[in-house]
């Protein structure tokens, strides 16, 4: 299942959203176990990921030993504020208020999909995200897409 597309949803007085009808399909198609929701580790944004994605995910981290300091740092940070989550009958997902918190959402939400997971911004964090001009874009999927057979 690859989760594309991006959305513009209202968080209601009880930190819900409705999902879109096309977007909560998708979901639901591939939702067994429903969902996690996490802070993003690079953007001031939630990430919502597939119980299957996020078993992965954590099969994965469960490999760092540790007794490695750093390691026991990442999973610890990594698995901060870390909650499940379901979309209920009405086609909703409930957003903690913590989590609503750490990303700065006030009322218009914008889900953008990144292939295996969700990420929910506050659309006006999202806007000013894609918006920047702080780097060529041109330039970053040279460099990351470019040559990706001589990944790094």
């Amino acid at each position: 299942m690859f989760l594309t597309g991006t959305y513009e949803c209202k968080l209601d007085n009880k930190g819900r959203v409705l999902l879109p009808g096309k977007l909560k399909s998708d979901l639901l198609a591939g939702s067994e176990g429903g969902f996690y929701l996490k802070r993003s580790v690079f953007s001031p944004c939630l990430e919502l990921w597939p119980k299957a994605e996020w078993d992965q995910k954590l099969e994965e981290i469960n490999q760092l030993n540790r007794f490695v300091k750093k390691n026991a740092e990442f999973i610890r940070r990594f698995l901060a504020g870390v909650r499940w989550v379901d979309v209920d009958n009405m086609g909703r997902i409930n957003i903690p208020n913590e989590l609503i918190a750490f990303a700065n959402i006030t009322k218009n939400i914008t889900i953008n999909g990144q292939i295996n997971i969700l990420e929910i911004w506050d659309t006006n964090a999202y806007e000013q995200s894609v918006s920047t001009t702080d780097f060529n874009f041109d330039d970053l999927a040279e460099e990351v897409m470019g040559n990706k057979h001589n990944q790094n």
